[in-house]
């Protein structure tokens, strides 16, 4: 993937940087249905704190907040709830705005309160030429096309590169659009990263019939021409 003309010459000078590409910023804007994990902590007496993440009780008998585990899902109107403050609208901004707006809400009712803001449902689909179909769930939302890639184990000698077909749903539309991971130009591509909710299916090589039963069919003939053979000669 991301050849250049460079690609299996001789003589390329080495420890040097060949090529040098100007990534564009990527800061995922949450959406509606996402699941976010909002955590307070502050100096605030807890039974004045009501903004504090209620512990709960793990498999290995310590305590983790509930919204790591829970989390809150971003509702239509892109807002999620807290007790006492109402519902604060998340949506259309990044990981770390979130998380500014409500330092800043956290701020006029706590004491020295540090928040954390977390998305928790960061998911990718893989179908079709891949070595591992399936949902990959991310640990950050600042992820490449290539990375996710090698979380399924990479793509199969079948897979067409050129031609890889990209689904992502953007609010209320939905966008298809093929990428070409052969080029090296991809790195400039707005896809290069994936965003939450992706859908990536990567056809196979027009001739993978071929390849696929070229082996059968040639083991079949040579076993009917065995066989022929042998009886040809007993019968002579």
């Amino acid at each position: 993937m991301l050849q250049k003309d460079d690609v299996n010459k001789s003589n390329l000078k080495t420890d040097s940087v060949m090529r040098n590409y100007q990534v564009a910023k990527f800061d995922y804007k949450i959406q509606t249905n996402d699941i976010i994990s909002v955590r307070f902590e502050s100096l605030t007496p807890k039974e004045y704190d009501f903004l504090a993440t209620q512990p709960t009780q793990n498999l290995g008998g310590g305590f983790v907040g509930g919204a790591l585990l829970i989390g809150d899902l971003v509702d239509e109107d892109g807002q999620i709830p807290f007790p006492v403050v109402g519902k604060v609208k998340v949506a259309g901004l990044t990981i770390f705005e979130a998380q500014d707006q409500l330092q800043a809400l956290a701020n006029q009712y706590l004491e020295s309160p540090i928040v954390k803001v977390r998305l928790l449902n960061y998911r990718i689909t893989f179908l079709g030429e891949v070595n591992k179909e399936g949902t990959v769930t991310l640990n950050n939302n600042r992820v490449t096309m290539l990375e996710a890639i090698g979380q399924i184990g990479g793509l199969s000698d079948l897979a067409d590169k050129t031609n890889v077909k990209l689904i992502r749903q953007r609010g209320a539309d939905t966008d298809v659009v093929y990428l070409n991971l052969q080029d090296e130009n991809f790195i400039n591509s707005p896809y290069y990263y994936v965003n939450q909710n992706d859908v990536v299916i990567v056809p196979a090589l027009k001739q993978r019939p071929y390849r696929k039963y070229f082996g059968q069919n040639l083991a079949l003939v040579v076993s009917t021409l065995s066989l022929l053979v042998i009886v040809l000669n007993y019968t002579k």
